[in-house]
């Protein structure tokens, strides 16, 4: 039916959006907009219509942009199940809007003036990560295109309580083992699970004596390690946790591998080379 399509209509939706009227609809004739907006959550609602009538809607959610470069910086003090959000800007717009929340289907939404420059959000649950946004506008009205003038000032994460990871990293495997070395590989503890911000691992090895290794810290970015100092021909099993600031969580235990008594071979190549007579 695209031949019939007179034009589409877009809308732009904000993710929350606390004013009590949804965004005007944009009416085009091309299959492209390009649309000018901050690091908050939206999703876009896009129709086709024709003489006989609009079409059903295709939704999309804009996905989360990277924060690499934001101008300023957020700072959040807890006090209890409330926390302060303070900010210092580079310019005085017209009023800031705060964003806080665990996600695009829990976000709150708030308008405040410039002569603040802090803000008090309430009733954070502990071991959830939230994500705080502060965007510079100078449009502070809930009008039809208010979410236009926003611009990202900065954005944090934050636990009110950190708690311990709840489960240790996944899919432990044991690779390149040779008669005094191998190389860990585990996949990373999920957000969901960590209830803090990760710190880093703790990896040791307990070999078939049941002697144990002392344990190594690792930056949260690691996902491998290759381990030295091995035994030949021993038995060896490796545990992994991971830590917040609360503290440990639990271990995860890799299968048991064994090293070998002999040393990797290295091919050897003979060469016969014929002379004639």
């Amino acid at each position: 039916q695209s031949e019939n399509v007179l034009g589409y209509l877009v809308n732009v939706e904000r993710i929350p959006n606390s004013c009590s009227h949804s965004p005007s609809r944009i009416s085009l004739k091309e299959r492209e907009i390009l649309v000018h907006l901050s690091m908050a959550y939206y999703r876009v609602n896009i129709s086709a219509y024709n003489e006989a009538g609009e079409s059903p809607r295709a939704i999309y959610i804009v996905p989360e942009f990277s924060g690499t470069d934001l101008p300023g910086q957020i700072h959040v003090k807890s006090q209890g199940t409330n926390a302060v959000v303070t900010w210092t800007p580079e310019y005085n717009p017209k009023c800031f809007v705060v964003d806080w929340g665990t996600g695009k289907e829990d976000m709150h939404m708030k308008i405040v003036t410039t002569a603040t420059r802090n803000f008090t959000l309430d009733n954070f649950q502990p071991f959830k990560l939230y994500k705080i946004m502060v965007h510079a506008s100078d449009v502070c009205q809930c009008e039809s295109f208010f979410t236009r003038h926003e611009k990202t000032f900065g954005v944090t994460h934050f636990y009110s309580v950190e708690g311990v990871p709840r489960t240790g990293p996944a899919n432990v495997t044991i690779l390149n083992i040779t008669k005094h070395s191998a190389v860990v590989k585990w996949t990373e503890i999920n957000a969901e699970d960590r209830l803090g911000f990760l710190q880093g691992y703790r990896i040791s090895y307990t070999d078939s004596s049941r002697k144990k290794s002392p344990a190594l810290t690792l930056n949260s970015s690691t996902t491998t390690y290759h381990l030295t100092g091995l035994k030949e021909k021993t038995t060896y099993r490796v545990q992994i946790s991971g830590f917040t600031r609360a503290g440990e969580g639990p271990l995860t235990f890799s299968q048991p591998f064994s090293t070998p008594k002999y040393g990797t071979v290295e091919p050897l190549c003979i060469c016969i080379t014929q002379h004639e007579s």
